[in-house]
């Protein structure tokens, strides 16, 4: 490795926090916690597995109602009985040296019906559910009412504040692929006339009502420097949907917030382009990097899996980098790339292999055996 190499040069976020290196350990759900929703040994085993060469982990979603649990077996943060699970957590992805960060979500349409209280699906307006595993969209969702979306509101703001006694170095706000915080930004999913939806200015309300109450919670109970992330998602993939002009508008907003990053969510970094005719031959990446140009520190994730892909994203002017299944595939990816070994750095998951070896947990594994194109995968040894 040269002593140039971009990947392993420290950065560091205005609060105060300093990452060893650009590399960022993407947040990806699991599937495995305990039956009574805290982390399971088996996820554990799996972050303590990838976080000894990243400079920063960023976990798997977590819900912070119980209404808004987006996958099966998934960790909790709605409650105070589980800051010793997150502490477990926030310990586990720290052991190698890296800044642990917990991304924290309400699933909003994209729910689990059969594990919501009475299934009670909400999102920002009344429709049809986001059709997914866990329902065929033939089922609708409810729109909030006022009172309950200063409830959504508030629950962020309490789950950042066990993020903190937990121990987390920051947060992460999901406002990407569908979930509850897009469903109030999306023009497609936000059909309300109140001061929640209608126009751009409207819809942006809730995602920024969201980080205000999280940085007074950061304000409030923060005795170090705790950082706040922002995830979106640029697009949606229908008629009418979001666009890249709207999340643009966003992300300036998001900067006047004074969000510590923002985490842009692509199928592909170095090659996803806009739906619509507006990129002039740019990326998506390049078209976001250009207009956040530095007022904020940016990652993006999206099929990353060697580490010469990871300096071209660098190269594009990203200041940090997120890498997920590349991480699942190979667990030591960082410790490969740093002594230039990339020959053993896989690009495709062996499906022969016994998980157990790679710190996989069994729930995992099964989903990606039961989820054809998810990762590139081969059979050999």
């Amino acid at each position: 490795m040269s002593s140039t190499d971009t990947l392993f040069r420290s950065f560091s976020f205005a609060r105060g926090v300093t990452l060893r290196n650009r590399v960022v350990m993407a947040p990806m759900t699991t599937w495995s916690s305990n039956d009574d929703e805290t982390i399971s040994d088996q996820e554990l085993a799996w972050y303590r597995a990838r976080a000894q060469g990243v400079g920063m982990v960023i976990t798997g979603c977590t819900h912070v109602q119980r209404s808004g649990i987006g996958f099966t077996d998934e960790f909790a943060a709605y409650d105070d009985r589980f800051i010793p699970s997150l502490r477990r957590l926030a310990d586990a992805a720290k052991s190698g040296g890296a800044h642990a960060v917990l991304q924290i979500f309400h699933a909003g349409n994209k729910a689990v019906p059969h594990l919501i209280p009475d299934g009670d699906l909400v999102s920002a307006s009344a429709g049809r559910a986001t059709p997914g595993p866990f329902n065929s969209g033939d089922i609708s969702s409810r729109a909030l009412d006022h009172e309950e979306i200063r409830e959504v509101i508030r629950a962020f703001g309490e789950a950042t504040r066990r993020a903190i006694d937990a121990g987390f170095d920051g947060i992460e706000l999901h406002g990407a692929h569908g979930f509850l915080i897009q469903n109030f930004f999306s023009p497609r999913f936000n059909q309300r006339n109140d001061e929640w939806g209608g126009s751009l200015e409207n819809r942006m309300r809730f995602p920024l009502e969201v980080v205000r109450e999280v940085k007074r919670v950061i304000s409030l109970h923060a005795q170090r420097p705790f950082l706040l992330g922002y995830r979106f998602s640029p697009e949606e993939a229908d008629e009418g949907a979001l666009r890249i002009t709207d999340a643009c508008a966003l992300m300036d907003q998001l900067v006047e917030e004074q969000v510590d990053y923002l985490h842009v969510s692509l199928k592909k970094v170095l090659s996803s382009t806009p739906q619509d005719s507006v990129s002039g031959g740019r990326t998506n990446a390049e078209i976001i990097i250009d207009r956040v140009a530095d007022r904020v520190p940016l990652l993006a994730a999206g099929e990353i899996y060697t580490a010469q892909q990871a300096r071209d994203a660098l190269a594009l002017g990203l200041p940090l980098v997120a890498v997920g299944r590349g991480l699942a595939v190979t667990p030591d990816w960082v410790e490969l790339a740093k002594a230039g070994d990339e020959f053993h750095i896989r690009k495709a998951m062996d499906m022969s292999q016994d998980p157990a070896r790679n710190a996989i947990p069994n729930k995992l594994w099964h989903i990606i055996r039961t989820t054809p194109g998810w990762f590139p995968r081969h059979e050999g040894a």
